[in-house]
């Protein structure tokens, strides 16, 4: 597990510096287009520096922005804080993760936050109403197993970073083929476009690419470790096991999930796309192969 800790800490590291390098080189081509050419380095540089530093520790209010979450109460949510109060003793961790409702009948949930000291848990409306006391703790468990173990600071930098990186592409190719449809004889206007144009495609390309990258960063073997550590805390393999089979077999679609936060949920959201075998280009297991290894713990 420590040695799992130290490559998510690894990992998590090495995409913030790539992100902050992909950021720059993208103000720098805007600056220069625009004839910015003496400052475009420094202002590139303080631009991404700002931009990686604030969403860093920031990544959990974006994720739980982008779901449309809501705070749990005692009053609403009485069964589900009283499972966390329960588990926090059999976890080890000193601090409470904050818990978190999403508006979804989809029964699903996932943690967030840049470490244990600013974890999340966020659980869907249809994982409290549809799944039983026992269930609803392995599930729980489950996502304070991926805070023990460091999981969620690169799933949260991950999720917010892909998403940026969309968005950028998006931009970018709205840009461009306005700027084209805009543009007059001015050369040097036209250069600029033509400057927008290429990092436009560029983006367009490398946008899919990098979200596969980032599938293939975030391990499958970390479902896996979290499903064992979770009942270790709970020592009901019985109850996550019922879970995972109520969540993988229910076809309620989620509205707000997406392909950057989609490996963040402890079973994918995409009911359609759910395959029975886990392959090279997936961040789940498979149900059946998490289920095969918790049977084995019992």
């Amino acid at each position: 597990m420590y040695d799992d800790i130290k490559k998510n800490k690894i990992k998590t590291g090495i995409i913030v510096l790539m992100f902050m390098t992909m950021i720059t080189l993208i103000i720098y081509f805007l600056c220069y287009s625009f004839g910015y050419s003496e400052y475009a380095l420094i202002i590139a540089l303080i631009f991404s520096i700002i931009s990686t530093i604030t969403t860093y520790y920031n990544c959990d209010k974006i994720v739980l922005a982008s779901v449309k979450a809501r705070p749990a109460t005692k009053e609403e949510d009485l069964q589900l804080t009283n499972i966390l109060d329960d588990l926090m003793f059999a976890s080890g961790l000193t601090i409470k993760p904050r818990l978190y409702v999403v508006d979804s009948m989809q029964p699903n949930a996932f943690a967030t936050g840049r470490n244990p000291e600013n974890a999340v848990i966020c659980v869907t409306r249809g994982l409290i109403e549809k799944l039983d006391y026992y269930e609803l703790e392995g599930v729980v468990a489950h996502e304070l197993a991926h805070i023990k173990n460091y999981d969620i600071r690169l799933s949260a930098v991950i999720s917010v970073m892909v998403g940026f990186v969309i968005m950028l592409s998006d931009m970018f190719a709205r840009m461009a083929f306005r700027g084209r449809r805009n543009s007059r004889d001015d050369k040097d206007n036209n250069s600029a476009q033509a400057i927008i144009l290429i990092v436009g495609l560029i983006f367009l390309i490398i946008s899919p690419i990098v979200s596969q990258l980032i599938q293939l960063a975030v391990s499958r073997r970390r479902e896996f470790l979290a499903d064992a550590t979770a009942i270790s805390f709970t020592r009901n393999p019985n109850g996550l096991i019922s879970a995972l089979k109520k969540i993988s077999g229910d076809e309620t679609q989620m509205e707000n999930a997406s392909d950057s936060n989609a490996y963040m949920y402890i079973v994918t959201p995409f009911k359609n796309k759910r395959k029975e075998k886990s392959n090279l280009f997936s961040t789940h297991p498979s149900t059946q192969e998490r289920i095969e290894a918790l049977e084995n713990l019992r």
